[in-house]
């Protein structure tokens, strides 16, 4: 859809932040099969991988936390913690890029954003460890500038730092810059730096619907965003 009436649109925009799981690949299938893995290890039966789609985009810990507390209360699931995130590094290790899959539009997006020589950051609260080959495996690193994690910098998404970063990095304003997103975390860091803001609807939000969240735009794929461009 176009950008919702009464908004700026994106004249001058010269660089889009583009978050990772959720907006440019579908990673759950992923995350639940270490899920499940994890769960394992405490004798947990396994969960649904709609269930995990909910507690994804807010970090590592939140979707441990989350996934342990379908069966235990908050206080035994913060005393799981500590083995949980050492399960969760060692079997994601392995099942990330397994059956994570691209969304449609996303490689025809970058390629027009290149074609209008807009700069392209990645910013993810996924650790470099697992977000920098799993884009490598996609064949999505190359279309980037630059990739920020929930490592790279001293505080991660919502927090603006990363955006601001990133834009710091490549000589310009928030205001010239778009951040495209699937959640809260990315509407919330948006706005915080001063950047433009757009959301696609089909990434996980904690399964909330993101017509809420005060975006400039709702865009189907990233190739609509990239065309409101000019």
């Amino acid at each position: 859809m176009p950008l919702q009436p009464g908004k700026p649109d994106l004249n001058g925009v010269r660089a889009a932040l583009i978050d990772l799981d959720g907006t440019m690949v579908d990673t759950a299938p992923d995350m639940h099969a270490a899920v499940i893995l994890v769960r394992a290890e405490f004798s947990l039966p396994e969960i649904s991988i709609e269930a995990v789609r909910k507690f994804i985009g807010k970090g590592m810990e939140n979707l441990l936390r989350q996934s342990l507390e379908v069966d235990v209360d908050a206080a035994e699931a913060e005393k799981m913690m500590g083995p949980a995130l050492d399960y969760f590094l060692r079997h994601y290790a392995v099942t990330n890029g397994l059956r994570s899959s691209i969304y449609p539009g996303v490689i025809e997006g970058l390629e027009v954003f290149r074609q209008k020589n807009v700069r392209l950051a990645c910013i993810t609260n996924k650790l470099s460890m697992f977000a920098g080959p799993l884009m490598k495996k996609l064949g999505l690193m190359a279309y980037f500038d630059a990739l920020y994690c929930a490592d790279t910098l001293p505080r991660k998404k919502p927090d603006p730092l990363p955006l601001i970063t990133a834009c710091g990095n490549f000589g310009l304003q928030p205001h010239q810059a778009v951040a495209i997103g699937d959640s809260v975390n990315d509407a919330v860091a948006a706005r915080a730096a001063g950047c433009f803001l757009l959301n696609v609807p089909y990434g996980y939000n904690h399964g909330e619907s993101v017509q809420d969240l005060g975006a400039d735009g709702i865009v189907e794929s990233l190739l609509e965003a990239a065309r409101l461009i000019h």
